[in-house]
C-alpha cells in the first residue's frame, strides 16, 4: 500500500482537522493525495482557503499540498488508509465522551474497504481502539478485523503555540493488531516523521503510554499547587523557591498553574474511569484531579481577600482579566480554568472584564457566557494576569498603574513580573 499511496494511486484520509488532524493532513500532502475530513462546513471552507481554523498553521503551511478537504463523507471511499484525529473530551462529570470518536468510526467503517487500514490517533483509555471502534467499523462496514482491514492506533504528541516541537521533529508511536500492519503504519509515518518511529508492543501499551504522558504532569503540576497553598500560608514566594530548588541538577521543572485544556486537564480522567471500572480506585491521580479543578476558585477568593485587605468593596469592584485561552500564545479556549475565575468573581457581585488577543470573542460567549473586552476604558480596583502571553511580558508597572485605581491589587498567576512590580499590592501563586 505504501508505494500506491506514494504514486498517488491511492489517497490517505485524515477524519478530524483541528489543531492535530490538520497538521497530519497537511504534512502527508506534501507526499500523496490526502483527503481532508470535518464535519463542520464552515471550517473546510476556511481551510479551502488556506485558513488555519486553530489559528496554528500560517498560509505556506498549505503550500505545495495535495490535498482535498471535504465535509461529505463520499469522498472517503477514495482513500485506503484512515488516520482519525477527532477530539477526545470530557462531559459535565469529568467522564469520557467518546461521541466523536464513535461518531468518526462510524463514518469511517460506512466507506471502509477491503485491504484498508484505520489509525487513531485520539487519546483514549487502554482498550477503547480495539474494544469500543473496532465493532463499530465491523459493524458498519460488514467486514471482517484481521481479515479484510486492518487497524492501529499512534498518539498525537502535538503540543499548540510549540513553534520547536512540532510534528515532524517528535518521536512517533506506533501501534498495530498485527506485526503486518504494524510495518507498514511505520513505514507510512516515516514519510513524514524525521525524529523517528518507536514500535509499541501492542495498541493498549501505546493507548497507556499516551494517557500517562498528561497524567503524569498533571499529578506534578498538582503537587507544585499544593506548595503553593502551602508557601502562601508561610508568606513564601513559591517561584522564589522552584528557583531556588532548582539549582539541582534532577529538580523537576514543573510550576504552579491553571490546569485546563483538552490534553492535561482531561487525559487523567480516561485513566481513572478505566481503572474504576476494573474495580481499582485511583489516589494519586484523583487527588491531583481535586488540587488542580480548585486553582481557578483559589485564585479569585485570594484577590477577593486581598481586595478587603486593602480596602476595596468586592461588591461591583472592577476587576481585570488578561488572558482567557489554556495556555499562552494559542486561541484554543477549550477546558480553559479561567473560566472558573471568573465564574467564582461573579459569584462575590465582582464586576469582571476578560480581554485577550487570541480568544474570540464569540466562541467565549457560546462556550463560557461571556465575551472579550473591545478596549480598556475604565480603571480596575484588580488585575488578574491569568495566561503570560507574549503580548503581555513586555508591559511594565508603569501600564498596570495607568489602567488601575489607587491601592490596586496585582495578581500574577505564572510569576511573570515578580521583582517588577513593586508599589502595586502584588500576589503569585
Amino acid at each position: 500500500m505504501l508505494d500506491k499511496l506514494l504514486n498517488k494511486e491511492t489517497k490517505l484520509s485524515v477524519i478530524g482537522l483541528g489543531y492535530v488532524g490538520l497538521p497530519i493532513a497537511l504534512e502527508f500532502a506534501r507526499k500523496m493525495k490526502v483527503v481532508g475530513f470535518d464535519i463542520k462546513p464552515d471550517r473546510v471552507d476556511l481551510m479551502k482557503q488556506n485558513i488555519d481554523p486553530s489559528k496554528e498553521l500560517d498560509k505556506t503551511a498549505f503550500d505545495g499540498c495535495d490535498i482535498t478537504f471535504t465535509c461529505n463523507a463520499d469522498d472517503l471511499k477514495e482513500a485506503s488508509f484512515h488516520v482519525v484525529a477527532v477530539p477526545t473530551p470530557i462531559n459535565e462529570h469529568n467522564l469520557p465522551n467518546l461521541n466523536p470518536l464513535l461518531g468518526a468510526t462510524k463514518t469511517v467503517g460506512q466507506i471502509l474497504k477491503k485491504g484498508d487500514v484505520v489509525v487513531f490517533e485520539s487519546t483514549v483509555y487502554p482498550g477503547c481502539t480495539e474494544d469500543d471502534c473496532v465493532p463499530i467499523l465491523e459493524q458498519e462496514s460488514g467486514l471482517k478485523f484481521g481479515l479484510d482491514f486492518k487497524v492501529g492506533y499512534s498518539p498525537e504528541r502535538i503540543n499548540p503555540g510549540d513553534k520547536e516541537h512540532t510534528l515532524t521533529k517528535i518521536l512517533k508511536i506506533v501501534s498495530a493488531s498485527d506485526d503486518e500492519s504494524l510495518q507498514l503504519i511505520a513505514d507510512v509515518y516515516k514519510t513524514i516523521i524525521k525524529a523517528g518511529i518507536h514500535k509499541a508492543s501492542s495498541i493498549k501499551v501505546a493507548e497507556a503510554a499516551k494517557i500517562i504522558e498528561n497524567t503524569q504532569r498533571d499529578v506534578n503540576i498538582a503537587l507544585m499547587n499544593e506548595l503553593s497553598l502551602i508557601f502562601d500560608r508561610m508568606d513564601i514566594n513559591t517561584y522564589e523557591v522552584l528557583e531556588a530548588a532548582g539549582t539541582k541538577w534532577n529538580f523537576l521543572q514543573f510550576s504552579p498553574g491553571l490546569v485546563g485544556g483538552h490534553c492535561i486537564g482531561v487525559d487523567p480522567y480516561y485513566l481513572t474511569y478505566k481503572a474504576n471500572a476494573l474495580g481499582y480506585h485511583t489516589k494519586i491521580i484523583d487527588g491531583g484531579r481535586v488540587i488542580n479543578d480548585s486553582m481557578g476558585p483559589y485564585v479569585a477568593e485570594t484577590t477577593i481577600k486581598k481586595l478587603i485587605r486593602n480596602g476595596h468593596k468586592v461588591n461591583g469592584a472592577r476587576i481585570l482579566i488578561m488572558g482567557a485561552t489554556f495556555k499562552e500564545n494559542v486561541s484554543d479556549i477549550r477546558n480553559s480554568k479561567v473560566a472558573d475565575v471568573y465564574k467564582e468573581l461573579i459569584s462575590y457581585s465582582a464586576n469582571v472584564d476578560v480581554m485577550d488577543p487570541y480568544a474570540d470573542s464569540e466562541e467565549l460567549f457560546e462556550e463560557y457566557g461571556y465575551r472579550l473586552l473591545p478596549e480598556i476604558t475604565e480603571k480596575y480596583a484588580a488585575i488578574i494576569l491569568a495566561v503570560n502571553h507574549k503580548d503581555y511580558i513586555g508591559l511594565d508597572e508603569a501600564y498596570f498603574k495607568s489602567i488601575t485605581t489607587d491601592n490596586a491589587i496585582f495578581i500574577d498567576l505564572k510569576g511573570c513580573f515578580r521583582g517588577k512590580v513593586k508599589d502595586m499590592v502584588y500576589w503569585s501563586l
